[in-house]
C-alpha cells in the first residue's frame, strides 16, 4: 500500500535532477527573449470559472476538462490554456487602456486527454500577447520574437508554418458549403487527404477559380510569391483575397525582419481554438511530433469580457521543446537556471 503512494496518477510526472535545472534554463532563456521585446509578466490562478473557458469561447472540450466545485457550488476548471486567462485579465485590469499591452506568462495547463494518446495531462506553457494591436505590424512582430526565442534556447533547425483562418472560411462561404459539408472538407484536411478534398470539391460543381483555390489547400509555400496567382482566382471572393493580402504584407515584413527563412505558408492551416480570427502558425521540429508553438490572431476573444480589443498571441509547449533539446542531441548550459527577468 505504501508503495503505491510513491507512483503519480497517470498523464502527470516528478521531473528532476539535471532535468529538472534544464527544464528551468530552458524557460529563463524563453522568458528572457519575450522580455527582450518589451512584454511584461503576469500571472493568472491556475483554475478558473468554468465560464472562461466554454464552448462559446471555442477553447477545449467539457470533457477534457478538470472540472471542480468550490463550497458555493460554483463550476471551476483547471485551466486548459492560458490566453482565455489572460483575455480575462487584461479586460478587468486594462479597461481603459488604448496602448497596446504586451504580456508575457509561464504556468501549467491541464488537458483530461484520453490514455491511448500518450500524452502528459500536466504541461508547462510560456507565451506571450499583444493585446490592442491589429496590424499586420504585430503579426510580424509575435512571429519574429517566436523565432528569435526558438534561436535563444539552441534549437537551430525549425520551422515556422502560417496560415489564415479565413482563407478556407472564405472558400466555404464562396461555394455556400453547409456545415456538414463544411466539416467533412475540414476532417479530409486533418487526416492530410487531399485527394479527398478534390473528389468532394468536384461534386458541387463550383466556378473554376473555386476550384483551384481549394486545389492550394494541402501545398506549402516557401513564400507569398509562390501562391501570387491566388490573388487573380479570389478577386471575387472578399474575405478569400483579404487573407491572401494580409499573408503577402506579412511575408514583406518578415522578410525586413531577415527571419523569412524560418518561415513557410499553408494555407489548409486549421486550428482546434475557435477563438481565432486571421493569422495563425505553429512550430515545428525534429524529435517531436507535436507542434513545439502554436500562435493566432484573436480579435473578438476580449468581448466576451467586456473589452473590444484585437489581439495575437502564442504559446511555446516547453515540454515538447525540451524533447526535441534531448533527441537532437543538444545542450543546455545550466549556470543561471534561477536568473529570470
Amino acid at each position: 500500500m505504501k508503495n503505491q503512494l510513491l507512483h503519480t496518477p497517470e498523464g502527470v510526472r516528478d521531473i528532476y535532477g539535471e532535468e529538472c535545472e534544464r527544464k528551468l534554463e530552458l524557460q529563463s532563456r524563453l522568458y528572457k527573449a519575450l522580455g527582450k521585446f518589451g512584454y511584461h509578466s503576469i500571472q493568472t490562478p491556475t483554475f478558473e470559472f468554468f465560464d472562461v473557458f466554454s464552448r462559446e469561447i471555442g477553447t477545449t472540450p467539457s470533457k477534457e476538462l478538470y472540472k471542480f466545485f468550490d463550497r458555493e457550488g460554483n463550476t471551476l476548471v483547471l485551466r486548459p490554456d492560458i490566453t482565455p486567462s489572460i483575455a480575462r485579465a487584461a479586460a478587468k485590469y486594462y479597461t481603459d487602456e488604448d496602448m497596446p499591452i504586451r504580456l508575457r506568462y509561464q504556468g501549467s495547463v491541464f488537458i483530461n486527454n484520453s490514455s491511448y494518446q500518450g500524452r502528459l495531462k500536466e504541461c508547462t506553457q510560456l507565451g506571450a500577447e499583444l493585446i490592442g494591436d491589429d496590424s499586420v505590424d504585430a503579426d510580424a512582430e509575435m512571429i519574429t520574437m517566436t523565432i528569435e526565442a526558438l534561436r535563444n534556447c539552441e534549437l537551430k533547425e525549425f520551422q515556422i508554418s502560417v496560415g489564415h483562418v479565413e482563407f478556407l472560411q472564405g472558400l466555404v462561404e464562396a461555394a455556400n458549403l453547409n456545415e456538414e459539408e463544411a466539416q467533412t472538407i475540414r476532417e479530409l484536411i486533418v487526416n492530410k487527404n487531399f485527394f479527398g478534398v478534390a473528389e468532394e470539391i468536384a461534386k458541387y460543381s463550383l466556378p473554376e477559380e473555386l476550384t483551384q483555390l481549394f486545389g492550394m489547400l494541402g501545398k506549402l509555400y516557401d513564400r507569398t510569391a509562390d501562391f501570387s496567382a491566388a490573388g487573380a482566382l479570389a478577386a471575387n471572393y472578399s474575405k478569400v483575397l483579404c487573407a491572401i493580402r494580409r499573408l503577402e504584407q506579412l511575408d514583406e515584413i518578415l522578410q525586413e525582419h531577415e527571419v523569412a527563412s524560418y518561415v513557410s505558408y499553408d494555407l489548409g492551416m486549421l486550428t482546434d481554438y475557435h477563438y481565432y480570427t486571421g493569422v495563425i502558425f505553429a512550430g515545428y521540429t525534429y524529435g517531436t511530433g507535436e507542434p513545439i508553438v502554436r500562435g493566432g490572431r484573436y480579435d473578438n476573444l476580449l468581448e466576451h469580457f467586456g473589452k473590444k480589443a484585437p489581439s495575437i498571441g502564442f504559446a511555446f509547449a516547453v515540454d515538447q521543446i525540451m524533447t526535441a533539446i534531448s533527441r537532437q542531441g543538444l545542450q543546455t548550459a545550466t549556470e543561471s537556471t534561477s536568473s529570470y527577468l
